[in-house]
């Protein structure tokens, strides 16, 4: 009887080792490392492929030719909708034949019932299979009525081996397969648990492999960790081609999906959607549902126009500074990274005059939204003033641009795009960078352009 292999690998990285050792060497991470078996080498195999194809090639194709790159057939891949206008837009345009895409996001986030939906709409005109390790096949058909889904044409099955689904795949030779959950999945050579590195590696290597050599849409369920990040192996993330994270609290009716990374498109794309009674539902002007503010002026809010993807976004941002009875006066931000604001008090501090160590300072995002660029520098400088000098700001206002550390104020990219879509929502000032200010402002747009810090609190 052949000798079962075993391997260390890291969960942070991937990275491998013949042994256990208490720091990865390669990420530096701390007790990170998880034995997983190979499996026993099969007479004749010189490796511990699990059964059902090599792996050969580009994820497993037999072509092994060496080509010259201008002969490179740049004919584009035809893509199809997903029926979601958002959905397609965080794809980059639609579905990709032979693409594998990984969706996160937390328990209640929706990411069953997003590809219930695109599977049943799908299923009208394309074959679909839809698989599941999580529920029974009624609990999928109850939710499917609930949500007064189509279900005719849509294939299901409840499976988690995953030589048994590839031998159904083969068979029924779908156009969109999809997987709820890869944590579910497991392969028979692989001694090691479901969701277990070894496993969740393998499974999606096999299933890739699969939908690279028939063409078929590939769309997993992926779980996440505590802080947010995708669960299972970091080479996961390597091995498909987009990876979309679903985002919204169960305390939110709305929830927006963000691109992490795309082969077929731009990265930090954002769709927004609304979980209804009847599902999801793709909110077609993003903007308007966070621009929903209260009637009654307050000091420290204000609106910011930031980028996502392709677009402009116009969010609210909300500035609380109160007098702090701790010694280290506390710093919080939702939906901000809370070091770079931090470092934006001592900015306005040592260049704008104004003193904060003595505050607490509390910064929210309105709507959930999580803001990943530098072109809320300003606005929420100008917010923190706002609240610090109890001055409520006009509702007509909105702000952008990028501070530097020596009080600069720097020009951020599509900047006259952000003002028209100001204009369009009726704001009728800006103050913006003089790297940002257009030569002719939008009729009834006020333009302040400044390049320092002061001259942006003195235009308050």
């Amino acid at each position: 009887m052949a000798k079962a292999k075993s391997a260390y690998v890291c969960t942070e990285c991937g990275a491998e080792f013949t042994k256990w050792q208490g720091q990865c060497s390669n990420c530096r991470e701390w007790n990170s490392l998880t034995e997983i078996r190979l499996g026993a080498s099969r007479p004749g195999a010189g490796s511990t492929t699990p059964s059902g194809g090599g792996r050969g090639g580009y994820a497993g194709a037999l072509t092994r030719e060496v080509v010259d790159l201008s002969g490179v057939d740049l004919t584009e891949v035809p893509r199809f909708s997903s029926t979601f206008a958002e959905f397609d837009r965080v794809l980059g345009g639609g579905l990709v034949p032979g693409s594998a895409v990984l969706l996160g996001g937390h328990p209640g986030a929706g990411k069953s019932t997003l590809l219930l939906q695109t599977a049943c709409r799908l299923a009208q005109t394309k074959r679909a299979l839809y698989v599941t390790g999580e529920e029974s096949l009624s609990q999928v058909a109850m939710r499917a009525h609930r949500l007064q889904l189509p279900t005719q044409g849509l294939k299901m099955l409840a499976e988690t081996s995953v030589e048994t689904l590839l031998a159904v795949a083969k068979r029924e030779r779908p156009e969109i397969l999809i997987i709820d959950s890869i944590q579910t999945m497991h392969l028979e050579d692989i001694g090691s648990a479901p969701g277990g590195v070894a496993q969740v590696r393998e499974s999606a290597a096999a299933l890739t492999r699969f939908a690279k050599q028939t063409n078929t849409v590939l769309l997993l369920v992926g779980h996440v960790t505590k802080d947010g990040s995708l669960a299972g192996p970091k080479v996961l993330e390597h091995m498909i081609d987009a990876s979309l994270l679903l985002e919204g609290g169960s305390d939110s009716r709305f929830r927006t999906l963000r691109g992490q990374k795309n082969r077929f498109g731009a990265v930090n794309e954002l769709g927004v959607f609304a979980m209804l009674e009847l599902g999801l539902k793709e909110v077609k002007n993003p903007s308007a549902i966070f621009l929903s503010r209260s009637e009654e002026l307050a000091a420290g809010s204000l609106v910011m126009v930031v980028w996502e993807g392709t677009r402009p976004l116009l969010v609210e941002v909300q500035a609380l500074l109160d007098e702090s009875a701790l010694g280290n006066p506390r710093r919080v931000a939702v939906g901000l990274d809370h070091n770079r604001l931090a470092m934006l008090l001592a900015v306005l501090h040592k260049h704008g005059g104004l003193f904060t160590g003595d505050q607490d300072v509390f910064l929210n995002v309105v709507g959930g939204v999580k803001v990943l660029e530098t072109s809320a520098d300003l606005a929420v400088l100008v917010a923190v003033v706002s609240s610090l000098k109890n001055q409520p700001l006009p509702r007509e206002l909105v702000v952008f641009g990028e501070v530097g550390l020596s009080g600069e104020i720097r020009p951020v990219p599509s900047g006259q795009e952000r003002i028209v879509e100001a204009a369009k929502h009726g704001f009728t000032r800006a103050i913006v960078p003089k790297g940002n200010a257009p030569k002719k402002a939008p009729p009834g747009m006020e333009i302040v352009a400044v390049d320092k810090l002061a001259e942006a609190i003195e235009a308050l």
